[in-house]
């Protein structure tokens, strides 16, 4: 689908492994921490990294992950399971409506 493999990882805890929906998106954002800094060194040996971008991709970051963590861990289960599922179903139909066609 081109969203990540949280799209999967997170209902995959869930329904497999039992997991509270506040367990498995903690997980899947830990399992991304390796993830991105292997990215990030193999964008900067490539020279694919623009330093002021950059910065405020990190400052815009930081910031969201502070306001969506402190959002997460007010919400109930129930709730926020919903807003994944609605997230996932969004992104979906976007996935579907507006990709481009192969040439």
């Amino acid at each position: 689908m081109g969203i990540g493999g949280g799209a999967v990882l997170i209902p995959a805890l869930i329904l497999f492994a039992g997991s509270r929906q506040h367990v498995a998106q903690s997980i899947n954002l830990i399992s991304f921490i390796p993830v991105a800094i292997i990215a990030l060194i193999i964008h900067n040996r490539k020279k694919n990294l623009s330093i002021g971008y950059s910065v405020s991709l990190i400052l815009s970051g930081l910031t969201g992950a502070a306001i969506g963590s402190g959002l997460a861990v007010r919400l109930s289960t129930e709730v926020l399971s919903k807003l994944f599922g609605v997230f996932l179903f969004i992104m979906g139909t976007i996935e579907i409506l507006y990709k481009k066609k192969a040439e």
